[in-house]
């Protein structure tokens, strides 16, 4: 599948970059005083708003999309979990019983669970009307990847499979939100994510690798050394020829990390704005600029995990994230906690008087 993504500075000119700007700065505030939030305004606008500055910025309608999937490797023992509790969880989201459950409701976020292939399909009552607020969508691969220390985590066909499969189901929203943001569950995916940054950014293991959900220190240096085993099985292989992003997904990936990449890509190319939460989803979301940079350009990245190798991906994509509350629980929950600062900057930007307009002496 190929995606059309136009970057901001294709679809705005400068002549209406300087128009924005110049709106922002003619709030009735000092120069810079909002911070972050007049850089997010300003995104927000070249997204939205297509060359029409008295168009107003929309994001009254936001979901969360949490995708989950298995993997291979958490039978090796490298979390404080077995893969059950997968499932498990997927279980508590539908129940409402879960964090992101909590944040979701607190700020008028609708959330929608995507099962890409936990190892036993869910069977549950709510499968057909999740909470009244929300979906639960199958869009299966397998019953969890391989064990990526061993072999390649999927095959090529299932690793293009992501891809299309979560640019499709994500369509079916777009004329429902304006902002969609992306999240995860899945045992043993912070070490699919560890070890897909390294290839995507030539990075050590050593600057990848953290502890997880909070494993022993003996369990992290079984993890640290399954991702180096990994990564150096994975250029052997790839000696004599190029190493593709699919070829990264396929050889390491997740289910729910290429279909999160696909679903993002996707989004991008419908001009959404993208929320991109923590580290799993920060590796989907450098995994989706690998395969087409312009999809940078639409992301919000809501807040700095403490998980260890979310710092390198955060510079890798020169993102500054909205929020830095020392969380790490996955789930989207930052996501939907920064749902209110972005429609906060919506706001000022539509609404605030300028200068002029309040006949107030501008600051300087």
């Amino acid at each position: 599948m190929q995606f059309n993504i136009e970057n901001l500075a294709q679809i705005n000119t400068p002549e209406f970059i300087e128009q924005v700007k110049d709106k922002i700065d003619g709030k009735t505030k000092p120069l810079g005083a909002l911070g972050q939030l007049e850089d997010l305004a300003f995104q927000m606008a070249l997204i939205q708003q297509q060359q029409n500055i008295q168009q107003k910025l929309d994001v009254a309608k936001a979901a969360v999309f949490v995708f989950a999937g298995d993997h291979g490797i958490a039978a090796q023992g490298i979390s404080i979990a077995p893969s059950e509790v997968t499932q498990q969880m997927v279980a508590n989201f539908l129940n409402g019983g879960a964090a992101i459950n909590c944040f979701c409701a607190a700020n008028q976020v609708q959330l929608h669970v995507v099962d890409t292939g936990v190892l036993t399909p869910l069977q549950h009552p709510n499968k057909s009307a999740y909470l009244q607020n929300g979906s639960f969508i199958e869009s299966r691969i397998a019953a969890g990847t391989q064990d990526f220390s061993q072999t390649s985590a999927m095959t090529t066909e299932q690793a293009q499979a992501c891809i299309n499969q979560g640019a499709e189901l994500i369509k079916a929203y777009f004329n429902q939100y304006s902002v969609i943001g992306f999240g995860e569950m899945g045992i043993g995916n912070t070490s699919s994510a560890s070890a897909l940054t390294c290839l995507l950014t030539e990075q050590g293991a050593e600057l990848t690798v953290g502890r997880g959900t909070g494993i022993s220190d003996e369990q992290y240096r079984l993890k640290l050394n399954l991702i180096k085993q990994s990564v150096s099985r994975v250029k052997q292989k790839f000696a004599d020829k190029n190493l593709q992003p699919l070829d990264c997904l396929a050889e390491v990936g997740g289910f729910e990390i290429g279909q999160m990449a696909g679903a993002m890509l996707a989004c991008s190319e419908a001009k959404k704005i993208i929320v991109v939460d923590g580290f799993i989803s920060t590796a989907a979301a450098l995994l989706a600029c690998r395969i087409n940079e312009n999809c940078r350009d639409y992301m919000v990245f809501a807040h700095k995990s403490e998980e260890y190798g979310h710092k390198l991906l955060l510079a890798e994509l020169s993102a500054k994230p909205l929020l830095d509350i020392n969380m790490r629980l996955g789930e989207g929950t930052g996501a939907a906690l920064s749902i209110p600062l972005i429609r906060s900057a919506a706001h000022f930007y539509n609404n605030m008087a300028s200068f002029a307009d309040a006949e107030v002496t501008k600051v300087v």
